[in-house]
């Protein structure tokens, strides 16, 4: 599961609520999927009849059987999730790009070596460890990856 959103509280007496989203932008919800949102452990169905952007970050939305405030109050705090895996095509694997360590030029990235635990950036013969602390800045328009790389890695 995927969390997309928060629910931050309750919009009227009809049932809807105020969600802040997280990681999609609300033209990006579809209606004919199904969202989930966890009670007592377990991923609950809804789906969601009407979406009204409120600003970049959040939306009005009504749920499918959530027609009361008192309905909508039980939902406030959850996440609204989705089924899936942003793995499948949203994370940017590097390959291409171009790596410098700061201002050194250290080689074009091949590859991704997916390391449980420990990803890697395949630069020439050198696994560099794909680590957020590691990274200066990204910049997706022209694919160019600034490292602070460890001492003596390449």
């Amino acid at each position: 599961m995927l969390p997309i959103a928060k629910i931050l509280k309750s919009n009227g007496i009809d049932g809807d609520v105020l969600i802040g989203l997280t990681e999609i932008d609300a033209s990006e919800i579809k209606t004919e999927e199904p969202v989930f949102i966890e009670f007592d452990g377990l991923p609950v169905p809804f789906f969601i009849s009407d979406v009204r952007p409120k600003g970049s970050t959040r939306a009005i939305v009504h749920l499918t059987d959530i027609d009361s405030l008192r309905d909508a109050e039980e939902l406030v705090g959850r996440e609204i999730c989705i089924e899936g895996d942003w793995d499948d095509e949203d994370d940017e694997d590097f390959t291409g790009w171009t790596l410098y360590d700061g201002e050194r030029h250290v080689g074009t990235v091949e590859g991704l070596e997916d390391i449980p635990g420990n990803p890697c950036l395949i630069v020439g013969d050198a696994l560099i460890p794909l680590h957020e602390d590691l990274i200066l800045s990204a910049d997706p328009e022209k694919r160019i990856l600034v490292m602070d790389l460890p001492e003596g890695l390449i």
